[in-house]
C-alpha cells in the first residue's frame, strides 16, 4: 500500500486540479453601499452543454488515515464544493495520463479547512467528498444535464492517507 500525506490546502498547490474558493488573501470589492466585500470570480463554472446547477451534498465522518481506492472525474464540466458548516474535508487529485486514467505516480492529498472550498476544473481526477471528523454541509455547483459526466476507475492499489506532517 502506498502512503500519501496530507498537504495544506493552498491555491498554489491546487492550480493545475482547479480552484481553491477561500475568502482569506483573495481581492475583493465594496458592494451594497460598503457594507459588504466581495470576493468575486473565486472559481468558474465550465459545462459543455447543459446548465450550471446549485445542489447540496452531505458527506459521511471520516477518520484518518484513509484508505483511498478509486477516483472519479467529470469530463463536461467543473465541480465546485464550499463548506456551509465549516467541516474539513480531504481532497484528493491526480492528473491524467495517456489513455483514459489517472496518473498515479502523481496522486496527492490536500486538507481542506472548513472556511476552505474547491472547484475541480473540467476533467481532473478526484476522489468523492471526504468530510473528515463529522458529517459535512457542502453547496455543489456543477453541470446539470444530459450526457454521461462521470468516469469511474478502480486505482491499481490502495492508497493511505496519513495526517499532516505524518510519514
Amino acid at each position: 500500500m502506498m502512503i500519501l500525506c496530507l498537504e495544506p490546502l493552498s491555491k498554489q498547490a491546487f492550480a493545475p486540479f482547479g480552484d481553491v474558493i477561500e475568502a482569506d488573501g483573495s481581492d475583493w470589492f465594496p458592494i451594497n453601499q460598503g457594507s459588504t466585500r466581495r470576493y468575486h470570480r473565486l472559481g468558474l463554472v465550465d459545462v459543455a452543454g447543459g446548465l450550471p446547477g446549485i445542489s447540496m451534498a452531505r458527506g459521511d465522518a471520516h477518520r484518518l488515515p484513509l484508505e483511498i481506492r478509486m477516483l472519479e472525474r467529470h469530463p463536461l464540466g467543473s465541480q465546485a464544493f464550499i463548506p456551509c458548516n465549516g467541516v474539513a474535508c480531504v481532497v484528493v487529485v491526480a492528473p491524467a495520463c495517456a489513455g483514459d486514467r489517472p496518473d498515479e505516480s502523481r496522486i496527492r492529498a490536500f486538507l481542506a479547512r472548513g472556511d476552505q472550498g474547491v472547484n475541480y476544473h473540467r476533467g481532473t481526477w478526484h476522489h468523492p467528498l471526504t468530510s473528515l471528523e463529522r458529517a459535512g454541509d457542502f453547496l455543489l455547483l456543477d453541470r446539470i444535464g444530459a450526457g454521461d459526466n462521470c468516469d469511474e476507475v478502480m486505482l491499481s492499489r490502495s492508497y493511505l492517507i496519513n495526517p499532516v506532517g505524518a510519514g
